[in-house]
C-alpha cells in the first residue's frame, strides 16, 4: 500500500516536472517571459509547443550550421558610423508614426534599431551574416551589409576564410548575392529556401553572427506576417520573436525542416538589443530576387508608369465604393505603359488580372511581379463605370528617371469657396486654380490643403478658374454627392482630396 502510494507520488511528480520543463523550454525558446502566463488557456499554443523537437534543436542546428557564414566587409570611403549612408533619409521615414521615427533618430537614422545598424564599424569595417544557397559558393546576405564594400571576406563555421565578390544587390528589398572566389573544385554545404510560407505560430531557428561573435543560434516563433516598417516600397516582412541583434543581418531563419523561411534584416528596439521583435524577408520574396541577381546581376520589375494614391473612406464614398480599396491614379508618365493602354488620371485601379487591389502598395507589388513585356488586365473605375484595360507591362526605370518623369513645378484677388475654407485664383501658368489662403480649422485645412497648392480637377472636370471650381462643386451637390474629389498639385507631387459637399436646397 505504501509502496504503491509512493510510486504514484513519484509518477505525479515526474509528470509535473516534465510539464514544468516543457513550459520553461517554451518560455526560453520564444523569449516571451511573463507574457506566457496565460498559456494554460491557449490549447493552440500547447499544440505548437508539442511540434518542437522533444530533444531540442541540436540535430537541426547541426544540419544547417555549416551553411551559415560570417560576412566581413572592408568599406570604401568609410568615415565613421555612417559609412553605409544610413544617416541619410530613408524612404518612407516621414510617413512613420512618431514613436517609430524616434527609433530611427535614436539609432543614427537607422530603422528600428536594426541589424541594419548592425554592421560594427571599426576603421572602415562592417560585419554581418549570410548563408550558402548552392554548393559552388553562392551566398545570400543583406544589401546594407555589403553596401560600399571595397572587399568582402567570408568566414565559414569551420574557421576558414574566403574572399567573395558581390554578384548583385537589390536595395528595394535589401538583398544581395555574393560568390566565393577561387573556389574551383570546392563544394560548400548549403541550404534551400522553403517552398511554403510559414504560418503565424510556427517555430523558427535563427542563426547568425551577432556582435561579431560568430555562429549563434536563437529560437522563437513567427509572430506576424506582412509587416510594413517603412524600409522600402515592397515591405512584406515576417515578424519573429527569435532574438536577433546587430550582426544577424543577412542570416537565415529556418523552419523545423531546415529550410530557410526568411532572411533576418531588421529589429525594433528602444535599446539597440533584441526585445523579441525582429523582421525577416520571406523566402517567397528572397527566392525570386536572388534568382534575378544570379542570372542577370540586377532585378527587373514590371512597371505601369503611374503615380497613385490611397483610396480613403471619404474618397471611396465619393466614388461610390462600398469600402476603401484600390489605388487612384494621380498622374501618368508620358508614353508609359499605362498611358498607352488608355489609363487616365482619376481612374481607380481595382483589380490586376482579376485579383483585388487592396491599396497602392499592393498594386505596386502586383505589377512589380509581372514580367516586362507580358500583358495584364486592369479593372478600373472611371466616372462610376468599371472598365477593363489591357496593358503591356514595361521595365521599371531607375528611381532617378521616375523622379524626373513625374517632376513638375507650379506657381501660385482671390475668389472665395467659403464653405470649404478656400480662397482661390487662376494659376499663374494658366494650368489649374491656385489656393491663395486656407481658413484655419476648415474642411480644406483638415485635408492639409495649403496656400500655393493648385487645384487641377474637381469631380473629374478640369478647372482653370475659381468660377469653374464653384460650378463643379454645385454640380456634384445637385447630383446628391456627399463629397467631391479635388485633384491637387503640391510642389512636384499630385494627390486626390475628398472634400464634403453641402446639398443644394430645393
Amino acid at each position: 500500500m505504501t509502496t504503491h502510494s509512493s510510486k504514484a507520488v513519484r509518477k505525479s511528480r515526474t509528470r509535473r516536472s516534465l510539464m514544468a520543463l516543457a513550459i520553461a523550454g517554451a518560455l526560453s525558446a520564444t523569449a516571451l517571459g511573463g507574457a506566457m502566463s496565460g498559456l494554460t488557456a491557449l490549447p493552440a499554443q500547447a499544440k505548437t509547443m508539442m511540434a518542437a523537437p522533444a530533444q531540442g534543436f541540436a540535430d537541426l542546428v547541426e544540419k544547417v550550421m555549416p551553411a551559415v557564414v560570417s560576412v566581413e566587409v572592408e568599406l570604401s570611403n568609410a568615415s565613421g558610423p555612417d559609412a553605409h549612408g544610413f544617416m541619410k533619409k530613408l524612404p518612407g521615414l516621414d510617413k512613420l508614426p512618431p514613436e517609430f521615427r524616434k527609433f530611427f533618430k535614436d539609432f543614427g537614422g537607422q530603422g528600428f534599431g536594426m541589424p541594419r545598424r548592425m554592421p560594427q564599424f571599426h576603421h572602415g569595417k562592417a560585419v554581418g551574416s549570410g548563408f550558402f544557397i548552392s554548393p559552388d559558393g553562392y551566398i545570400v546576405t543583406n544589401n546594407h551589409v555589403v553596401k560600399n564594400a571595397a572587399s568582402v571576406t567570408i568566414k565559414t563555421n569551420d574557421g576558414k576564410t574566403w574572399k567573395a565578390r558581390v554578384i548583385g544587390t537589390d536595395p528595394k528589398t535589401d538583398l544581395a548575392l555574393l560568390k566565393v572566389e577561387d573556389a574551383a573544385g570546392k563544394t560548400f554545404p548549403y541550404v534551400q529556401f522553403a517552398d511554403k510560407d510559414p504560418r503565424v505560430g510556427d517555430w523558427v531557428v535563427a542563426v547568425g553572427n551577432p556582435f561579431g561573435f560568430g555562429g549563434t543560434v536563437t529560437t522563437g516563433i513567427v509572430s506576424a506576417r506582412g509587416r510594413q516598417i517603412g524600409a522600402g516600397p515592397y515591405d512584406d516582412f515576417l515578424q519573429i520573436d527569435a532574438p536577433i541583434n546587430k550582426g544577424n543581418s543577412g542570416g537565415p531563419a529556418f523552419n523545423l525542416e531546415g529550410k530557410v523561411v526568411g532572411v533576418n534584416t531588421a529589429i525594433f528596439s528602444p535599446s539597440g538589443g533584441s526585445v523579441g521583435i525582429g523582421f525577416a524577408i520571406p523566402a517567397s520574396v528572397a527566392r525570386e530576387i536572388i534568382m534575378d541577381l544570379k542570372t542577370k546581376g540586377h532585378v527587373t520589375r514590371g512597371w505601369l508608369g503611374v503615380q497613385i494614391q490611397k483610396v480613403t473612406r471619404d474618397i471611396a464614398e465619393s466614388l461610390g465604393l462600398d469600402a476603401p480599396h484600390g489605388a487612384i491614379v494621380v498622374k501618368l508618365t508620358k508614353d508609359s505603359p499605362a498611358s498607352k493602354a488608355g489609363v487616365k488620371t482619376g481612374d481607380t485601379i481595382l483589380e490586376v488580372n482579376g485579383a483585388k487591389v487592396k491599396g497602392p502598395r499592393d498594386l505596386a507589388v502586383k505589377i512589380a511581379h509581372i514580367k516586362p513585356g507580358e500583358e495584364a488586365r486592369l479593372t478600373v473605375l472611371r466616372n462610376g463605370e468599371r472598365k477593363t484595360l489591357t496593358v503591356k507591362i514595361g521595365v521599371m526605370p531607375s528611381d532617378r528617371k521616375i523622379a524626373q518623369a513625374f517632376g513638375e513645378k507650379g506657381k501660385a484677388a482671390p475668389a472665395s469657396v467659403s464653405a470649404l475654407g478656400l480662397s482661390l485664383k487662376r494659376a499663374d501658368d494658366g494650368q489649374g486654380v491656385a489656393i491663395v489662403a486656407v481658413k484655419p480649422d476648415s474642411p480644406a485645412a483638415r485635408k492639409n490643403l495649403r496656400p500655393g497648392d493648385v487645384i487641377l480637377e474637381v469631380a473629374g472636370i478640369e478647372v482653370n478658374s475659381p468660377q469653374a471650381v464653384t460650378a463643379a462643386i454645385e454640380k456634384a451637390a445637385k447630383a446628391g454627392k456627399k463629397a467631391v474629389l479635388f485633384l491637387v498639385r503640391s510642389a512636384d507631387a499630385q494627390r486626390f482630396v475628398a472634400l464634403p459637399v453641402k446639398k443644394q436646397a430645393g
